[in-house]
Formats: C-alpha cells, structure tokens, sequence
C-alpha cells in the first residue's frame, strides 16, 4: 500500500527538522566541515528521505523498513547533537525538542503499520 509521503506529517516535521540543523551547523567550526558538520546534515536529511522512500514501496512491511531506517538516523543525530554541544557548546535544546516529536510520530506510524499487519 502506497503513501503520500508529502500528505504525512511525520515528513512535513522532518523537514522542519534538517532546516533546524543546516542552519545551526553553520555556528561550528568550519574545520568541522567534513567531520560533525556533514555527519549531522546527512543523519537529518537522511530521516525525511527515508520516510518518503518506505511511502513508494508496495507493502507496510517494507515502509516499516525505511521507517526503522528513519528512526535509526534520527537517534544517531541526537548524539551528534549532543556531542556537539559538549564539545562547542551548541545551543541544541529547540532541535532536541524537534527531534523527540519526530521520533514519536515515526514510533506512532510504525506502530500504526504494525498492527496492520
């Protein structure tokens, strides 16, 4: 069964999600550049691309798929997060909010395709 990855508010939020990043990796170091700078900006576009990867597929089974790939993605984004606040003091508490209502909602939609099943 297919899903309209743009209708999905899950999508709509990470998205949100990656702008919040892109735009405070900006405060790094730019020696960070190719170290947590690209790691934090690929694990956040990494979440709404795989959202919308699993919604093309035929079955809820392989969206679950994609939607634990999402999931996966955004937790390691949070110790990125993390590890750059206990490094450079990255102000990170909005984009840890954006993350946990992410991570519910992937959760809820994963449960919600599980019971499906």
């Amino acid at each position: 069964m297919k899903h309209n990855f743009k209708e999905l508010l899950v999508w709509k939020k990470s998205i949100d999600l990656v702008k919040s990043v892109y735009q405070l990796t900006t405060s790094l170091p730019s020696e960070e550049k190719f170290g947590l700078i690209s790691q934090m900006n690929r694990s956040s576009v990494s979440i709404p691309s795989n959202i919308a990867e699993g919604s093309g597929r035929t079955s809820d089974k392989e969206f679950l798929h994609f939607l634990n790939i999402a999931i996966s993605s955004s937790y390691e984004l949070e110790t990125q997060l993390i590890i750059s606040n206990e490094i450079f003091g990255l102000e990170i508490d909005y984009v840890l909010i954006q993350i946990s209502e992410v991570q519910k909602m992937i959760l809820g939609l994963k449960r919600n395709l599980e019971n499906k099943l």
